[in-house]
Order: structure tokens, then C-alpha cells, then sequence
């Protein structure tokens, strides 16, 4: 997976998560952490198609508030 990812990151100019499983939320998550540890700064987006990454969006929102993350 962390091969495919780096392609991604190499051959992309943004990334956007579709609706999915857990690689899509491990691939979504990695690329956040690499925006804060500066190994890139490109464009992150989900595309939320009926509502289906609303808890996930609610649960990001509430650990900034929480601070956990920033």
C-alpha cells in the first residue's frame, strides 16, 4: 500500500477519498499525517456522497475541539 501511495503522491496534484473501506481510511489518513509531518502540502478532499463521511467529518471536528489534533 505505501508504494501505491507514493505514486499517488508523485503522479497527483490532489487527493480525494470516494466512499469506502478501511484502505480507504488508512490511504486518507496517511496522506493527512504526511501534510504535518511536511513531506507534502497538495490539496485533501472526501467526496461525501450521501452523507457517508459525515460521522467521520463530526468525529475530525470534535477531536480539533478536544485538541487531540490540529
Amino acid at each position: 500500500m505505501h508504494e501505491r501511495l507514493l505514486k499517488i503522491m508523485e503522479f497527483g496534484d490532489a487527493f480525494i477519498a470516494l466512499p469506502g473501506g478501511f484502505g480507504t481510511l488508512e490511504e486518507l489518513f496517511q496522506i493527512i499525517s504526511w501534510v504535518q509531518l511536511n513531506i507534502h502540502q497538495k490539496p485533501i478532499g472526501v467526496l461525501n456522497v450521501n452523507g457517508f463521511f459525515d460521522g467521520l467529518l463530526s468525529f475530525l471536528d470534535h477531536a480539533v475541539e478536544q485538541k487531540f489534533i490540529t
